[in-house]
């Protein structure tokens, strides 16, 4: 896998020559890369509830959008294969008819209170439930309701860890809720502590 040698067109590098930056970026280019995906990305991919995907359409304009989910279902398949299960939405279906016409896609995963990012290219395949229940099994995340409408498949051709300047950290309630649980038990013991005193004081 190689993100840079994808990424970096040759209009790439010439702007890269132009300001100065060539010269890093080729030898990020060139260097070694992991055949596929670490435990370190596994991690991560497994862990999100939602990424960013572009593709393109067939007027030449790339479409981004949103997909979500629990925790964990985007499913790591093997070192270099992603699934995930097609949520009904609005059945404008401008993804899936993008993909139909154009397997290149991009994705980005965001995880906004530790500043990360991973950036990957793919190639998209279309799978219908019935063509494969099996691989269903294993993408349909249990526990939550939804409706399936299709699999997605997404053989990754390169990723890259990008810079967190410029992520502002954000968080979901359930991120909230357990970083302040600790203070909202103590202070719960403290209304307790306070109701009882004032029923031994007869106040």
């Amino acid at each position: 896998m190689n993100y840079e040698q994808i990424a970096f067109t040759d209009a790439v590098k010439k702007l890269q020559e132009s300001h100065g930056s060539r010269t890093a970026y080729a030898r990020m280019e060139n260097s070694y890369h992991e055949d596929g995906f670490t435990e370190a990305e596994e991690r991560f991919i497994s862990s999100r509830d939602s990424f960013y995907m572009a593709s393109i359409s067939q007027t030449g304009y790339p479409y981004i959008q949103h997909r979500g989910g629990p925790k964990g279902f985007i499913k790591v398949l093997d070192d270099a294969t992603l699934g995930v299960v097609d949520f009904s939405g609005n059945r404008q279906y401008i993804s899936v008819g993008n993909a139909a016409e154009n397997s290149k896609v991009s994705l980005i995963l965001m995880d906004y209170p530790q500043k990360a990012r991973l950036k990957l290219f793919a190639d998209i395949k279309i799978i219908e439930i019935s063509e494969n229940p099996e691989l269903f099994q294993k993408l349909a995340p249990s526990g939550y309701k939804h409706k399936a409408e299709r699999m997605l498949l997404f053989s990754v051709k390169g990723y890259n860890w990008n810079c967190p300047q410029h992520i502002t950290p954000r968080y979901t309630l359930e991120e909230i809720e357990a970083a302040f649980a600790e203070r909202n038990g103590y202070v719960k013991s403290l209304e307790e502590e306070i109701k009882r005193l004032r029923v031994l004081r007869g106040q």
